[in-house]
C-alpha cells in the first residue's frame, strides 16, 4: 500500500481542483435551470401552455393521413326521409324539352340529396294580443299571460337561455353574442344577473350533494376581479360541477364549500396546502408528483443515481393512474394494485445519497395517509383530471374576457356555470333543458328551480327507502 502523498503543495493543487470542479458543476447547473427557465418557463413542466415562452414548432414530418388497413370506415350516412324535419321538391330546370335537340324528356322519378341546414339565430319581435276579461261581482280583471316569458321580462326563455348557453358553456364573448342575437350589452348583462339571481337556490342542494360524494375532485386557477387578481375554484364530480369565483387563495373557501363537519369519501387534489383541512380524507394527483419525479433527470442529466430511480419510480406512478381503466375484475385489480402499491412504497424506502431524492423520498414519506387510497377503492383515481378538464374552458375564458368587471358578475357566473356544466355531465341538451325549466318557472316563478332542473335527483329521493 503506497503512502499518503503529505506534500504541502500537492494537497493545496488538489484542493483548488476540487473546489473548481464544484464550481464548474455549480455553474453548470445554474446554466441549466437558465435554460429551462427560459424555454419551460417559471415553473419547470408545472408551468400553463399558455406561459410557456418558447413553444416547439411543429415538426417537418408528420404522421401519414387516413385510416389504417381494415379499419371500418364510418363516411357519410344519408338520412331516413320520414325522419327529416322539411322534405322540398325542387322543380326541374329545363322542363319537358331536352335544352340541346329539343326532344321529349322521359320521367325518370327523383333523386334524392339530404342536407344539413340551420336557421339564423337572431331576435325577433313578436306582438301579442292578451284577452281581458272583467267580473263585475268580483271586480277583478282576468288576462293571461305570455306564453314561454318571465313576469315582467322583455325577452323570451328562448332567447335568455340561448344567450347564457353562448356565453357561459360555448365560451362566446359577450360581444359576439351581442352581434348574434341583436341585444345590447346592457341588456344581455342584466338577463344573466336575473337568471343568477332565480338559480341561486341551486347552489346550497348542489353543494350537499358534492359533500356527499364518495369521490370529491378540487381545483383552482388565476381569475381577474374588477382589475384585482382573485381565484376560479372548482369543486367536482362525475355528476357535477361547482364554481366559485373569490379573491382568495386561502382555505377559507374549502371550509365554505366542504364545511367542518366529517364527511364521506375521498377528496383528490394536488398538494396545495389550502385543502390540508379538508374534513375528509385526501388523496393526493400522482400526475404532479409525476412531473416532479421526471424534473429530476432534467435537472442532473449527469447523475447515475437520479437516473436509476426515475427510471424504476416514474412507471410505477403512470401505472397507478392508469390501473382502474384497464379490463380487470374486481379482485384482479385489488391484487394488482396492492403489489403496486408495495412497490412504489419499496422504491420510496430504498437508500438514497442525492438530496433531490431524498426531498421527493420524504413527500412519500411524510404523506403516506393521501398518497395510497386509490389502491383500496376502484373508484378514487389516482390523479386529478377530471378536474384539470373541467377547469379548461374556465382558463379559456380567462384568456378572452381577461376575467370578471365586477363582483356581480364573479358570482353571476359561478352560478350559470355550475348550472351549465352540471347539465351537461347529467347528459341533457344544456339548451333546451333551461328553457324547459325556464317555461316551466314563467308559470310558477315562486317553485323551487333545484327539481326542475334536476328531476331525476328529485325522483331518485322519493324512492329511497329513508
Amino acid at each position: 500500500m503506497s503512502a499518503l502523498n503529505r506534500c504541502p503543495e500537492c494537497l493545496a493543487k488538489q484542493q483548488t481542483i476540487d473546489r473548481l470542479e464544484q464550481e464548474i458543476q455549480c455553474l453548470k447547473d445554474k446554466l441549466r435551470y437558465q435554460e429551462r427557465k427560459a424555454q419551460e418557463g417559471f415553473f419547470g413542466s408545472s408551468t400553463p401552455p399558455s406561459k410557456v415562452p418558447l413553444k416547439p414548432s411543429t415538426p417537418p414530418e408528420r404522421k401519414p393521413r387516413g385510416a389504417k388497413k381494415g379499419h371500418t370506415g364510418h363516411g357519410r350516412k344519408t338520412f331516413d326521409p320520414s325522419s327529416c324535419a322539411q322534405q322540398i321538391d325542387v322543380d326541374s330546370v329545363v322542363g319537358d324539352r331536352c335544352p340541346d335537340c329539343g326532344g321529349v324528356l322521359q320521367d325518370k322519378g327523383y333523386d334524392r340529396r339530404s342536407v344539413i341546414e340551420s336557421q339564423p339565430v337572431k331576435a325577433k319581435h313578436i306582438h301579442y294580443r292578451l284577452p281581458k276579461s272583467y267580473c263585475s261581482h268580483c271586480k277583478k280583471l282576468f288576462r293571461p299571460s305570455v306564453p314561454g316569458v318571465l313576469p315582467q321580462s322583455l325577452y323570451g326563455n328562448q332567447i335568455m337561455s340561448t344567450a347564457v348557453e353562448m356565453h357561459y358553456f360555448h365560451g362566446i364573448p359577450l360581444g359576439r353574442v351581442c352581434e348574434q342575437l341583436d341585444i345590447g350589452p346592457g341588456a344581455l348583462v342584466d338577463i344573466f344577473h336575473r337568471l343568477a339571481k332565480i338559480f341561486s337556490p341551486v347552489m346550497g342542494p348542489l353543494t350537499k350533494e358534492y359533500q356527499d360524494s364518495l369521490v370529491k375532485h378540487a381545483d383552482e386557477t388565476g381569475w381577474r376581479t374588477d382589475g384585482k387578481n382573485g381565484y376560479a375554484w372548482l369543486f367536482a364530480t362525475r355528476n357535477l360541477s361547482l364554481f366559485t369565483f373569490r379573491k382568495t387563495r386561502s382555505a377559507e373557501v374549502v371550509r365554505d364549500i366542504l364545511g367542518q363537519k366529517r364527511l364521506r369519501g375521498v377528496l383528490v387534489v394536488d398538494r396545495y396546502a389550502g385543502y390540508n383541512k379538508a374534513p375528509c380524507q385526501i388523496q393526493y394527483c400522482y400526475a404532479h408528483l409525476l412531473r416532479e419525479v421526471q424534473d429530476l433527470e432534467k435537472n442532473f442529466p449527469d447523475n447515475t443515481e437520479i437516473a436509476t430511480f426515475v427510471a424504476t419510480l416514474a412507471p410505477l406512478l403512470a401505472l397507478a393512474m392508469g390501473l382502474r381503466l384497464q379490463n380487470l375484475s374486481h379482485e384482479k385489480f385489488l391484487i394488482k394494485a396492492k403489489s403496486l402499491k408495495y412497490q412504489i412504497i419499496a422504491t420510496i424506502r430504498s437508500p438514497a445519497k442525492h438530496l433531490a431524492i431524498r426531498r421527493i423520498q420524504d413527500i412519500f414519506r411524510e404523506n403516506r395517509k393521501r398518497l395510497y387510497h386509490w389502491a383500496d377503492n376502484r373508484e378514487i383515481p389516482a390523479e386529478n383530471n377530471l378536474a384539470e378538464r373541467d377547469l379548461r374552458p374556465t382558463v379559456i375564458a380567462r384568456k378572452v374576457s381577461f376575467g370578471s368587471q365586477s363582483d356581480a358578475g364573479a358570482q353571476t357566473r359561478g352560478v350559470l356555470m355550475s348550472i351549465l356544466y352540471t347539465l351537461k355531465k347529467r347528459g341533457v341538451d344544456v339548451g333546451t333543458h333551461l328553457k324547459i325549466t325556464l317555461d316551466q318557472l314563467a308559470k310558477k316563478p315562486k317553485q323551487n328551480p333545484y327539481p326542475l332542473l334536476f328531476p331525476s335527483l328529485k325522483q331518485k329521493t322519493r324512492a329511497s327507502p329513508t
